[in-house]
């Protein structure tokens, strides 16, 4: 009778996981999108193993934020945007926003991109005015006319096809006593370069949307107090996941390009064919598809939250489309504009990505501080405030990505 009790207890407390998850995990895998695959791919081909502990280090950072905003959510039932616009008015809540929706514009014409060079190494190049438009349309389609569960299983499922960059990882046939080294034993490269590549490591981990984007979903998804554990639980599993599909992703490059330059995912890609063959190069192509699709739907819903949830909009995934009119009007701008943008003939990318970055410099530590403030209002929080050691660890690594942002900043310029 006991085994069977515990049997049950198991087997309900799995339920109660499944059910809670999706939050953690899809934003976690989202946030390494096409430019978090170019930087993997740039540090590994560039300083092969010695850059992996930058990566576990701020994935670690991640979890504190992560952990913070879907607190927040399952205690108060309200989005971060909507927090900021109560507490600190509504002026900063519509800054914040404003320079998000720009930010994450330009972030989301670098998922298209990926998207469409991911069909140039299929050998598709040539339809991209027809096969970018048609993947922008699918994924809108999905998030308007789909059921908030709907929409969740097909971001799980994208989040799948990150699997392909493990199978390139391993057809690289790397060395795992120099993995599990570089894992223990920190090295740092006394040169500009490698500083700049650990800053661009740490900045496309954490970015602002992520935080946007992971409240509001839990909210939609109606995780409460009694979820906390669940949630935390999840957002492990996405950290851990994310983690896995970056190294992988720097292995790979290690072990077969390194010491080499690149300087985009396309490169990385057509690299691969001749030192881990076509099979490598084809899994790296499809990763890369599926990571842009899923971060091409992701970024815009984030943009959607953050802006309704500052004008005291409806929004939500699910609703109908006269419920939520803003909230799909603004997700709609946002992917209409980043398509229009990516196709137009010989325009810079690299300009308007590099915009891009320098107003989520701008925005990630603003948006880190008002959390912190927020997560710490014993109004807001009740005794769900932050205890004294993760205060202490967030505050250091906000200072710690101010530092960072200003340096990338000041060297772009």
């Amino acid at each position: 009778m006991v085994e069977i009790r515990a049997k049950n207890k198991i087997s309900s407390e799995i339920l109660l996981y499944i059910a809670v998850a999706g939050p953690g995990i899809i934003t976690a895998i989202a946030g390494i999108g096409a430019s978090g695959i170019t930087t993997c791919s740039v540090a590994g081909a560039r300083y092969g193993l010695s850059i992996v502990w930058i990566l576990i280090l701020s994935m670690a950072g991640l979890a504190l934020f992560q952990e913070m905003s879907a607190r927040m959510g399952a205690v108060t039932g309200k989005g971060l945007a909507a927090l900021i616009r109560e507490r600190f008015g509504l002026r900063a809540a519509f800054l914040v926003t404003i320079v998000l929706l720009i930010g994450n514009i330009g972030n989301n014409i670098s998922e298209f991109a990926g998207i469409t060079a991911s069909l140039e190494i299929f050998g598709f190049g040539n339809l991209k005015y027809f096969g970018v438009p048609l993947i922008a349309l699918v994924l809108w389609v999905l998030i308007i006319r789909g059921s908030f569960k709907w929409v969740e299983k097909a971001f799980m499922a994208l989040c799948l096809i990150q699997l392909c960059y493990i199978a390139s990882g391993f057809l690289a046939n790397p060395d795992w006593s120099k993995v599990g080294v570089s894992i223990l034993k920190p090295e740092i490269i006394s040169e500009p370069g490698f500083i700049y590549v650990a800053i661009a490591i740490v900045g496309t981990t954490i970015a602002p949307w992520m935080q946007f984007f992971v409240q509001g979903n839990v909210v939609d998804k109606g995780t409460g107090i009694g979820d906390l554990m669940y949630q935390r639980i999840d957002i492990i599993a996405g950290l851990i996941s994310a983690n896995v599909v970056s190294l992988f992703i720097i292995i790979c490059m290690a072990f077969t390009i390194y010491p080499g330059s690149i300087d985009t995912f396309k490169e990385a890609a057509f690299a691969l064919n001749p030192l881990a063959g076509g099979r490598a190069t084809l899994l790296f192509a499809l990763g890369l598809f599926g990571a842009s699709m899923l971060s091409a739907g992701v970024i815009p819903i984030s943009t959607s939250y953050a802006v309704c949830e500052a004008l005291g909009l409806e929004r939500g995934i699910g609703r109908k489309l006269s419920e939520a009119h803003a909230f799909f009007g603004i997700f709609t701008f946002s992917m209409l504009a980043s398509v229009v943008i990516v196709l137009i003939p010989g325009i810079s990318l690299v300009s308007v990505l590099l915009l891009a970055q320098v107003l989520n410099g701008m925005v990630v530590p603003i948006v880190l501080v008002f959390m912190l403030l927020l997560v710490n209002d014993t109004e807001i929080m009740g005794d769900h405030v932050n205890g004294p050691v993760m205060n202490f660890f967030s505050w250091l690594l906000t200072i710690c990505i101010v530092l960072m942002n200003l340096f990338l900043i000041f060297k772009n310029i």
